[in-house]
């Protein structure tokens, strides 16, 4: 049997070798950021179990920063600052956001906001009709604020006659308190606070939903933060979804986990966890939400993008030439497909 030489190099161009596939691992780590930076409202939300148990760090293999936010308009704020990465916020400041030109996208619609956001009005006040001559509270540029300004005007009530305060949440429970305000639209756990205090619910969110108006919590990334790591957002949109089967799977264990690590009463957590609807990932991927790449310029939600910027723009928080004549390319499918078909 004829026998070959080995080929032989000499040893320069073996170290050589060396030191250059050493640089590309070391360009491949590189490719990982420190940190992922994810915008959070600190309030009772499932995807919260991914960080009580690190699912995200181990995911990402990286360490994730939790920056906490009040309101919509401190998240448009931070994306303009580039100091968020991912945000998980309403359908109303990110259609705002996206009107006023700001770097991101669209990646899922995780939360359809049945009867987690209310409106708690003091004895007296039975129905929408009994604001007028009243002061509202409500976050400025948020999903309740956003609720509470469709739900007066298709039940016919004299907006002009209303007195309306924009506090962020923890302001809206001193305020009532003070007796400064009669009603307040907010969400959980701050509606119980309210509720605590005297407050009796007269009007929720999902309500809407049978004039065919769609209000719900989104996530945003920033658009250079996407391009740099798709893997990522992939990855992140699968650990909420695990989080999401997770509390389907155990509500109760869920809602004493997330209790005990916000602190805060289990039935304030119970009741806000209870009060959205969680589609799944393939269900977003339906015209009925979003929509896949094919059917997202007509899907429910890039409608319901389109309404609330003309509401908005009604209102006067932007201008009409501002409002982009389709949401649908600033909604990008591709990490929610990718995230599907990795269960």
């Amino acid at each position: 049997m004829p026998r070959f030489p080995m080929p032989r190099f000499p040893v320069t161009r073996v170290a050589a070798a060396a030191v250059l596939g050493l640089s590309a691992l070391s360009s491949l780590a590189q490719a990982v950021p420190s940190e992922v930076r994810l915008a959070w409202a600190g309030g009772p939300r499932v995807w919260i179990l991914g960080k009580i148990d690190g699912s995200f760090d181990k995911a990402f293999g990286t360490k994730t920063k939790w920056v906490q936010f009040a309101s919509g308009a401190d998240v448009l704020s931070l994306f303009a600052a580039k100091e968020i990465d991912i945000a998980r916020f309403g359908s109303s400041p990110a259609a705002a956001g996206i009107a006023r030109k700001l770097p991101i996208e669209v990646i899922g619609t995780p939360e359809i906001i049945a009867t987690a956001e209310r409106l708690i009005a003091r004895d007296g006040i039975t129905d929408l009709k009994g604001l007028e001559g009243k002061t509202v509270a409500y976050p400025a540029n948020s999903t309740a604020q956003y609720a509470f300004e469709q739900a007066v005007k298709l039940a016919k009530v004299d907006r002009s006659k209303i007195k309306a305060l924009s506090l962020k949440p923890a302001e809206i429970v001193a305020a009532w308190k003070r007796g400064d305000i009669d009603a307040a639209y907010v969400w959980g756990p701050f509606t119980q606070q309210l509720e605590a205090s005297g407050g009796k619910q007269i009007y929720v969110t999902k309500d809407l939903q049978k004039q065919q108006v769609l209000v719900f919590n989104n996530f945003v990334v920033r658009k250079e933060f996407a391009e740099k790591n798709p893997e990522l957002v992939t990855k992140f949109l699968r650990v909420v979804q695990d989080k999401v089967d997770q509390y389907k799977k155990d509500e109760e264990g869920s809602v004493q986990a997330i209790a005990k690590h916000l602190d805060i009463p289990a039935d304030s957590v119970r009741s806000t966890l209870g009060g959205l609807e969680y589609p799944s990932l393939q269900e977003q991927l339906t015209p009925a939400f979003i929509g896949d790449e094919k059917t997202k310029s007509n899907s429910l939600i890039t409608k319901a993008y389109k309404d609330s910027a003309e509401f908005l723009a009604g209102i006067g928080e932007l201008r009409k030439q501002e409002v982009p004549v389709s949401y649908g390319p600033y909604i990008n499918t591709t990490y929610l497909q990718r995230a599907a078909a990795a269960k």
